[in-house]
């Protein structure tokens, strides 16, 4: 059974802004500056040949195919098929120590690239019954060739590694298709911890809204719980010349989409915490001059709070029912239609300990703390089952302005390739730092 967003408690939600570790903060380790060096170009391409050849959520076939030729090349024996097309490697090191697992993700979006590059995607797909182009337009392309780099450097230092890795390639992050299981939430099903429970986790993320060379993270709540909503608004068919005949299932939707708004601008207490609403597609009707039966209605809740999180789900399907009503039509609303992402959580101890692993290789002016992102993870569910850190490493190119710079998501979004060696550079002296200092650092709190 997949777990279900739980309700953070008031003092994880209290957590201190300002957090020091006893020790200095460390230097960025040679070997780590030398690995980056050594695979930058191998990183660099990988990332524009999974670009270039971008894959819908359980559909990653040729990026997992990839991905498992490299580790076997490397000397490493891949399991493959986990949650249809996850690939999981273990390196262990020569010396005892903790375990470590770190986490990509590899599936792209159905969105049609807009991005002058040579590597652009041309790719098309079958997304909900249509043709849409598919793009890597939220950076898993990079997040896929920094791991791969990452396996290059520890399996080439593995025999003074202490302790042991998993590299854990993921599909599916995006969320299955309708009808389908996959992405975090399955691996663990599948028994992804079964045989080896790591100590620790990390993950990564670029983010456009963050300057290339910065880092972005902070302790506890970090990303919101998801949900998917569909509503589906029936009325009865008639002509578009005699409204009357029928029933209207088009106006009816569009009085519950207006009212649907005012759940979080007056129902909900956003003083308290943030939350979202968003309608993502609505599909009825075939032609210009027929009134359709049926509306479907698509959406998003985005929350951090578990109790405010169920009052929005009864609020929404509570408007969708009696706005249909009130225009003679009737709803059916699946609110939430599965079991979503819980609220991603960093570690606030582990956070606070490997915060100055960060600044070691980004500077300690470029980490910085981001405020709670309405994006969602499903590395949430690994963080539910061990300490884990999950970070945001900076895509959007010096002198273009990340407030206006296109999102994740976009068809315009522009990953500049710099912040490939930045999120390689920090998942590895992040992975090192902890394997070599497994009990180093407990946290402080700056009392200011």
């Amino acid at each position: 059974m997949r777990l279900m967003p739980a309700l953070l408690s008031s003092a994880l939600l209290a957590t201190p802004l300002f957090v020091h570790a006893q020790a200095a903060v460390p230097q960025e380790r040679p070997e780590v500056a030398a690995a980056a060096k050594a695979v930058q170009q191998k990183v660099v391409a990988w990332r524009r040949d999974f670009h270039q050849h971008p894959e819908l959520s359980n559909r990653e076939e040729r990026t997992a195919a990839k991905v498992a030729e490299h580790l076997r090349a490397l000397g490493l024996k891949p399991k493959t098929g986990i949650a249809h097309h996850g690939v999981v490697a273990i390196i262990q090191g020569g010396k005892p120590g903790p375990k470590v697992a770190l986490r990509a993700d590899m599936d792209a979006l159905p969105v049609t690239e807009q991005v002058d590059v040579p590597f652009a995607s041309k790719a098309t797909a079958t997304f909900r019954g249509e043709t849409v182009g598919v793009m890597h337009a939220c950076g898993h392309d990079a997040h896929t060739g920094i791991l791969l780099g990452i396996a290059d450097a520890l399996v080439k230092m593995k025999a003074d590694l202490p302790g042991s890795v998993m590299l854990v390639f993921q599909p599916s992050e995006e969320g299955a298709p309708d009808g389908e299981e996959g992405g975090a939430s399955l691996m663990l099903e599948e028994g992804l911890f079964r045989d080896f429970k790591p100590d620790a986790m990390f993950g990564l993320h670029v983010f456009s809204t963050l300057q290339v060379g910065q880092i972005g993270v902070r302790q506890g709540p970090l990303m919101a719980a998801s949900d998917k909503f569909t509503i589906k608004v029936k009325g009865r068919q008639t002509h578009g010349s005699r409204p009357w005949g029928g029933i209207d299932p088009i106006v009816a939707a569009a009085d519950v989409i207006g009212t649907a708004q005012t759940i979080v601008s007056r129902r909900t207490d956003i003083a308290k915490l943030p939350a979202v609403v968003s309608f993502g597609a609505i599909k009825g009707g075939i032609r210009y001059n027929i009134i359709p039966d049926e509306v479907e209605l698509v959406g998003t809740i985005r929350t951090f709070d578990e109790g405010m999180r169920q009052k929005i789900f009864g609020d929404l399907k509570n408007v969708a029912e009696h706005v249909s009503a009130a225009n003679g039509a009737t709803a059916v609303a699946s609110v939430p239609d599965n079991d979503g992402n819980p609220v991603t959580v960093n570690d606030p101890a582990l956070t606070a300990r490997m915060m100055p692993s960060l600044k070691a290789v980004a500077g300690a002016d470029n980490v910085i703390e981001p405020p709670l992102q309405m994006g969602a993870e499903d590395f949430s569910f690994f963080a539910r089952e061990v300490p884990s850190m999950f970070f945001f490493v900076g895509a959007t190119a010096k002198g273009i302005d990340p407030v206006t710079a296109p999102s994740n998501h976009s068809p315009r979004f522009a990953l500049d390739e710099a912040s490939l060696d930045l999120g390689l550079r920090a998942l590895l002296q992040v992975t090192l730092d902890y394997l070599h200092s497994p009990t180093q650092a407990t946290a402080v709190v700056d009392a200011r």
